[in-house]
């Protein structure tokens, strides 16, 4: 199945947005201190501040996601409990932010937000719980005889 190397890619692009994201804050924090700008009052430095803070706090986030992802692909296993909520959150801040970028950036930002928003549903669907249950079970009976009831299920004769 693809689950591998789609898991793989979508860390692979997570990371990538990750510093992307970085670095972009950190470039419009550089603008708002060196353009000296101010909104309702708000001091330009604490400005400044609160954009490299927020980009940096992103760029950790998506970048969490992005190992969540890896491990996903190395193991070959489903992510956990936490791991599984926190792409499901990505999944969901990649809607938005493609419904946004649409009006605000255009389409090639809308459509790579998609793309990211697919490998992350991809992974997700693909690496489900109850089939990755059923495939980690044994298939030839011996755990069902190890534990008194033999491979169909019914009991035995005494």
């Amino acid at each position: 199945m693809a689950r591998r190397p789609v898991a793989w890619v979508g860390a692979i692009v997570l990371f990538a947005e990750a510093v992307g994201i970085a670095l972009l804050n950190w470039f419009l924090g550089l603008v708002v201190d060196k353009q000296d700008m101010s909104l309702a009052g708000l001091d330009p430095r604490a400005m400044t501040v609160s954009t490299w803070i927020a980009g940096g706090l992103f760029g950790l986030y998506l970048a969490l996601c992005g190992v969540i992802l890896l491990r996903s692909a190395i193991g070959d296993r489903a992510p956990g409990r936490f791991g599984r909520l926190l792409l499901i959150s990505a999944a969901v801040v990649h809607g938005m932010l493609g419904a946004f970028s649409v009006g605000l950036v255009g389409w090639p930002a809308f459509v790579f937000m998609m793309v990211v928003l697919g490998l992350i549903v991809l992974t997700l669907v693909a690496y489900d719980k109850k089939a990755q249950d059923e495939a980690d079970a044994p298939r030839d009976g011996k755990a069902a005889a190890s534990n008194g009831t033999p491979e169909n299920g019914a009991p035995q004769p005494a």
